[in-house]
């Protein structure tokens, strides 16, 4: 499951990860688009409103909110596991073992990357589908009020949900932690190409996937980091998924 609203990121964003998920998961799976604008999209992805769970218009402007309408109680019929995963990750692995790995709820230990207390990142996660509903009762009942309390979805996510676990750390490589060469290294070396056990990069903020691979000069990331030139590693992945 994927979820695109807004105008942040266009529809080559959900293709891409689309035939990124075809070439790293040999199950038979069903690829479903929640989003406020279907055009565009690749056949082979279902594309469905994104569920109302009563967020306020200041939830849909900040953070990733909307992302909980996939613990609503029946979400368009499907049943089983599911892997949510947002639009500017990329799948350089296998990706089978989320579907297979733990129970309950699974996602990002970004406490882990800082040497820190356990606190949740909402970039993937595995769920079964059906379960966690209080969740959505809960933002129904006060969403401005867990807004005020938490701030994040991330954050809600780690106070509220019933059953939490997180990924292992080999799996996953932050590129802003992981990839990005130190400040003033980053002047003279490219980033970093993920490890052989990584099995998804993901992108939190900047820079974005698109900014490590469009043409030209000028830096792509945010000052003092420095990123001059498209980044190989990420323009192959691009193109090659960008054509399926």
């Amino acid at each position: 499951i994927c979820m695109k609203w807004g105008t942040l990121y266009d529809a080559d964003y959900v293709n891409v990860l689309y035939n990124a998920v075809r070439a790293n998961l040999k199950e038979p799976f069903s690829f479903l688009c929640l989003t406020d604008h279907s055009d565009g999209l690749s056949e082979g992805i279902q594309a469905f409103p994104i569920p109302d769970i009563g967020l306020t218009p200041r939830q849909w402007r900040g953070g990733g909110w909307p992302k909980l309408s996939v613990f609503t109680k029946n979400l368009y019929g499907y049943s089983g596991r599911a892997l949510f995963i947002d639009l500017d990750m990329m799948i350089v692995g296998d990706l089978a073992p989320f579907f297979e790995y733990g129970s309950g709820l699974v996602a990002i230990d970004e406490g882990a990357w800082r040497r820190q207390p356990p606190s949740t990142m909402s970039s993937i996660f595995a769920f079964d589908l059906g379960a966690e509903t209080g969740l959505v009762d809960r933002i129904r009942q006060d969403p401005d009020g867990m807004e005020d309390r938490y701030g994040y979805e991330q954050n809600f996510l780690h106070g509220e949900a019933q059953s939490l676990s997180y990924w292992p750390t080999s799996w996953l490589a932050s590129f802003k932690r992981h990839l990005r060469q130190p400040v003033i290294l980053d002047r003279v070396l490219p980033p970093k190409v993920p490890g052989p056990d990584v099995k998804v990069v993901v992108f939190h903020g900047n820079p974005r996937p698109r900014d490590l691979v469009r043409p030209g000069r000028g830096n792509r990331d945010r000052f003092p980091h420095f990123i001059g030139a498209p980044v190989e590693w990420a323009v192959a992945y691009w193109e090659r998924y960008s054509s399926g």
